[in-house]
């Protein structure tokens, strides 16, 4: 009976495998393929994959798309993407899964709240106008994307990425993830800020151009992380003192917040502003061009006023923040020398997201290195990428 169940169940998985299919879209409906990408989503089923072959010269695909399966949307030629003059919005259900790679849109959504499970959104390669995902029990993943405008989280993780501006917003999930938020090696001129209390973050490795980080809530008890970042709001952004970093969470809303190896410059009084006491600010081996004026935060000691020189081109800092940071070894560089302050130091280089050769490898999507290794320990190392 044993053998006989066992073989039920791999029958029934090899059958869930196999059924999935490959829907084309093609110009005018070229070779039998559908001619909309409507009239694929319409006749595919859950697991599908729909590829969508660019029209000629760049011409787009007239139509607004609504998906309402697990579908993944991909381009039939290598290297090149499809335009979509329309907007995606995205039904929501539970365990419902859509990735969509390599379009180019005008605004993608999540239309609404998830009920007894979560659905996820990965958004890979692609360029969009704005996105709006911000709904409860919502997932988002982005990684080498181009946002033009704001892009509207509750939870997920982005790596690699332009955005004008990124939020992270305050939807109280009921079914909640397993995860924190990670947003890792993203260029966002305007600014992130954080208004989500069901998870921990992470912010590593981003380049702020124009904007700051604000903090308006955090998970109650949680320990959050800002490191590696460059923050420059010399000529723009920054909060009421021209801070860098802005902390500012509600009364009863508690937690610690460590802010290591960070470029934090401004043209005003404050580097970094606690405005209360209600969150823990830990603040080490941070280096800024301006005498490095602190409120309500710990631990100072380490912090640096020095000189160095932020490119805006590269999105880069050269001089008194290289082998800077911290000394400890989680902290380590990729070359396992001591961690340069900016968004290129650590294991979560910048250049681990933005490689120099964009075409004939794979994206990096998610990197999970040791901060430390133990003589005699177990190496662990994880990863995650896509074909472009």
């Amino acid at each position: 009976m044993k053998k006989q169940l066992l073989f039920i169940a791999i029958a029934g998985l090899f059958t869930s495998l196999t059924s999935a299919a490959d829907l084309y879209v093609r110009e005018n409906g070229a070779n039998g393929a559908y001619s909309t990408v409507t009239a694929a989503i319409t006749a595919a089923v859950n697991g599908d994959r729909i590829i969508i072959k660019p029209k000629t010269a760049g011409a787009a695909y007239v139509e607004n798309l609504t998906i309402n399966k697990s579908l993944t949307f991909v381009s039939e030629t290598n290297f090149e993407k499809y335009n979509l003059q329309g907007n995606i919005e995205v039904t929501p259900l539970a365990g419902r899964v859509v990735t969509i790679h390599n379009a180019v849109a005008g605004n993608l959504i999540i239309s609404g709240a998830t009920t007894g499970g979560r659905t996820t959104l990965n958004v890979f390669n692609s360029r969009m106008n704005y996105i709006n995902t911000a709904k409860v029990n919502a997932t988002t993943n982005l990684s080498g994307c181009t946002v033009d405008n704001e892009t509207v989280i509750a939870h997920g993780r982005c790596t690699g990425n332009m955005f004008g501006s990124l939020f992270i917003s305050n939807e109280a999930d009921t079914s909640l993830a397993t995860d924190g938020i990670e947003i890792i090696g993203n260029l966002a001129a305007y600014g992130i800020s954080n208004s989500q209390k069901n998870y921990t973050f992470k912010f590593l490795n981003n380049y702020l151009s124009q904007g700051a980080f604000y903090i308006w809530a955090v998970k109650n008890g949680s320990t959050n992380e800002i490191t590696n970042n460059v923050v420059d709001t010399r000529n723009s952004g920054g909060g009421q003192f021209g801070e860098g970093i802005s902390i500012n969470l509600a009364t009863g809303n508690t937690g610690n917040i460590s802010i290591y190896n960070n470029i934090l410059t401004n043209g005003n009084d404050y580097v970094i502003y606690n405005y209360n006491t209600n969150a823990t600010v830990s603040a080490y081996y941070n280096m800024s061009l301006v005498p490095f004026l602190l409120n309500n935060v710990a631990n100072q000691g380490s912090n640096t006023q020095a000189s160095f020189t932020i490119n805006g081109n590269s999105f880069s800092v050269s001089g008194a923040n290289v082998n800077a940071g911290s000394p400890a070894v989680e902290y380590t560089d990729l070359d396992l020398t001591r961690n340069d302050i900016g968004n290129f130091g650590g294991s979560n280089s910048w250049s681990n997201y933005w490689p120099a050769e964009a075409w004939n490898k794979a994206q990096i999507n998610y990197l999970n290195l040791p901060r430390t290794i133990t003589v005699g320990g177990t190496l662990n190392v994880s990863g995650s990428g896509y074909s472009k």
